[in-house]
């Protein structure tokens, strides 16, 4: 009976095999591999300099915490977005460089999850700062 069970293999991942606070260390390592991949990115590296002004103006701009949470969040939103865009263009010029359908619909949606991300920002950033014009 036990001919008919598959053997164990090795993971090709090593990453898969790590356990425990090994695994965790591994992983912040390759996060922050990611960030430094994505600094290179003209976007997201506009985008983090902003970040830079925005998320200690949303303490400034939000009158609760829940205010200042959104004004952060969304502005987290969008690096976010703009990291997995990039991540969805790298794996698709992995693939292969020449023009293809499913690869300009693929690059094309991790745009527009990009321009809805800084919309959604924008109207949030927006109606904060009309708020606190407003109502002073």
């Amino acid at each position: 009976m036990s001919a008919l069970r598959p053997e164990p293999s090795t993971p090709a991942n090593p990453q898969k095999a790590r356990t425990g606070l090994n695994r965790v260390w591994h992983a912040a390592g390759y996060s922050m591999e990611g960030l430094r991949a994505g600094w290179h990115e003209k976007a997201f590296r506009q985008e983090a300099i902003a970040a830079m002004l925005l998320l200690p103006a949303s303490l400034w701009l939000g009158r609760s915490w829940v205010e200042t949470a959104l004004l952060a969040g969304s502005v987290l939103i969008v690096m976010i977005v703009e990291l997995l865009n990039t991540g969805i263009e790298t794996a698709i010029d992995r693939i292969g460089p020449e023009w293809h359908d499913l690869s300009k619909r693929a690059k094309d949606m991790g745009s527009a999850a990009v321009l809805l991300a800084l919309l959604l920002c924008a109207g949030i950033w927006a109606a904060a700062l009309f708020q606190r014009i407003a109502h002073g």
